[in-house]
């Protein structure tokens, strides 16, 4: 049986209704994307916009926010306005999930790394190489992005990495770049990289503590597999 059109919903059963209601918790993705989206076609209404929308994402919010802006723009009933609604507001569900890692936050371990980095990195679909800054209790100052590459690649050279960590008096650091293709093994020219970033650290005597690769729901730590 196909689900009911907006015009066959009774007015307190429609999305925007139950949200104030019940709260937006109770709402499908499907119906959260049709308020979003707020308007459909004349063949289309929001709803089912909006399930195409969740067609596109395999009905996966992750899924979704990886999907590039012009791909959005194409799904009928979309365009640029509308799709550039439901990008903000997946933007804004990643501010809120990276509002947890504050400047502050201690790093213990890589696992530490991974949490602070995993909501703003793990669904990239092009790599990001950052800088963390650190004081003298391992405390993190600073979230820097040092380069943004293509979908095969970021490159970055140290005196990038340490002309910012100078400028932000840090007593240490670490860095961190994520695999858009899901696998968190590092490349050989991550394996050089990392070689030359703990060789300057050593000269400006501000020590690299790890290299930490986000690749999705995995990580790879140089430190932890004894490679620093």
């Amino acid at each position: 049986m196909p689900p009911l059109r907006l015009s066959e919903v009774r007015p307190a059963e429609r999305p925007r209704e139950r949200l104030f209601a019940l709260g937006p918790n109770s709402l499908t993705l499907t119906e959260l994307l049709a308020i979003l989206i707020g308007t459909g076609t004349s063949r289309s209404d929001a709803l089912e916009v909006a399930g195409d929308v969740v067609r596109v994402a395999q009905g996966s919010v992750r899924e979704l926010a990886r999907r590039p802006a012009g791909e959005l723009a194409r799904v009928p009933g979309m365009g640029r306005v509308k799709a550039g609604r439901v990008l903000a507001g997946l933007e804004l569900g990643r501010r809120l999930a990276e509002e947890a890692s504050r400047p502050g936050f201690e790093v213990r371990a890589p696992i530490d790394v991974y949490r602070w980095a995993a909501p703003a990195m793990r669904d990239l679909v092009v790599e990001e190489f950052h800088l963390i800054a650190l004081d003298a209790q391992n405390r993190i100052t600073q979230d820097l992005l040092i380069t943004r590459g293509t979908l095969t690649g970021s490159l970055v050279h140290p005196r990038e990495v340490f002309r910012a960590a100078i400028a932000e008096a840090a007593a240490s650091i670490v860095v961190v770049h994520n695999h858009p293709s899901g696998s968190p093994v590092p490349s050989p020219d991550d394996r050089a990289v990392t070689r030359q970033l703990v060789e300057a650290g050593r000269l400006l005597d501000i020590p690299v503590y790890d290299h930490v690769i986000v690749a999705g729901d995995r990580y790879f730590s140089f430190a932890e597999a004894e490679l620093l």
